[in-house]
């Protein structure tokens, strides 16, 4: 069974490395993403992100001007059937808080895994080896499945 195969009926929480992969088609992560995204879409697999994910995806297209790009972040992420975005608020800003003061996060970081601990993810798929995260997560990093340690 492969990785993504192994999510299936599971809630994952998307941080912003695997997004930018997909939609921008960034070497050599794609290829690994692609399958995810493809099950997410079929509705295998639930996915969760933070509205922090639309932030910081939309710089780059912003910068260089890319409406198309830009309009493709907004469309996975504001209206994919089955990811939901989340919005800031009272509950996530309270659980950023405290994951920040157990966990000593930055506050984007605590309010994506806040954002996943809400909506109840049971695996996060980042790009972040140092991304510190709580007890009741999985955390997957892309750079892992591209060089897996040796067994």
């Amino acid at each position: 069974m492969g990785w993504v195969e192994s999510l299936y009926d599971h809630t994952v929480a998307l941080d912003t490395a695997p997004l930018i992969a997909f939609i921008a088609k960034e070497k050599p992560y794609v290829g690994i993403v692609r399958p995810l995204f493809q099950a997410i879409d079929q509705g295998k697999i639930r996915a969760v992100t933070s509205i922090i994910t639309v932030v910081e995806v939309l710089v780059h297209p912003l910068r260089a001007k890319n409406t198309d790009l830009s309009a493709q972040y907004r469309e996975i992420l504001l209206r994919a059937k089955h990811l939901t975005t989340y919005p800031l608020d009272e509950r996530i800003a309270l659980q950023a808080a405290a994951l920040r003061a157990s966990l000593n996060l930055r506050t984007p970081d605590a309010i994506q895994i806040a954002t996943a601990l809400i909506g109840n993810a049971d695996t996060l798929i980042t790009n972040d080896k140092r991304l510190r995260v709580p007890s009741q997560l999985t955390r997957i990093v892309l750079d892992d499945l591209i060089n897996p340690l040796p067994e």
